[in-house]
């Protein structure tokens, strides 16, 4: 199992195979426009837009789980992006990533890549996923690491 054997609505409402990423490093985030963490939509844009050329795809799926800091609809979430960071990566509709109802993607992501101390749940927005060209689950970041602390390790993926 990699990541391109799920599906994911994205944030127009279409079903998204992921399996249309296939051969691209992908940087998998959980976003939240209202979190103190949220100024790395910014750096997110910058790291795709330098280096999507090359191979690599951001794709942000919003969640409200964490202080409810993404209240909003897709659309007032993909105006929110556009209008205050220029998000131009693809964005997903909004999804839960810890209990019952997390998206299948999220419970295989946290399963691949655990978290601090071996657990599987999501700490908080802009946890990031690192996957490689093969669809598999090469390295999980805190939402704490910055998107220019990340670029080392997508770049080397990429072979840049």
């Amino acid at each position: 199992m990699t990541v391109y054997d799920f599906n994911a609505v994205d944030i127009q409402g279409n079903e998204r195979a992921l399996s249309d990423f296939k051969g691209k490093v992908l940087l998998i985030v959980n976003t939240a426009s209202k979190c103190g963490f949220t100024p790395q939509f910014e750096g997110l844009e910058v790291m795709y837009k330098n280096l999507h050329d090359k191979g690599l795809e951001v794709l942000g799926f919003p969640c409200n789980q964490f202080a409810q800091q993404d209240k909003g609809s897709d659309s007032e979430i993909a105006g929110f992006c556009m209008k205050n960071y220029g998000v131009s990566f693809p964005m997903f509709s909004k999804i839960d990533v810890n209990g019952d109802n997390a998206h299948p993607l999220y419970q295989y992501l946290k399963k691949e890549a655990r978290g601090i101390l071996g657990t599987q749940k999501i700490k908080w927005n802009f946890t990031k996923f690192l996957i490689n060209q093969q669809g598999e689950v090469v390295k999980r970041f805190a939402p704490t690491t910055k998107p220019e602390d990340i670029t080392k390790h997508v770049e080397a993926l990429l072979s840049v």
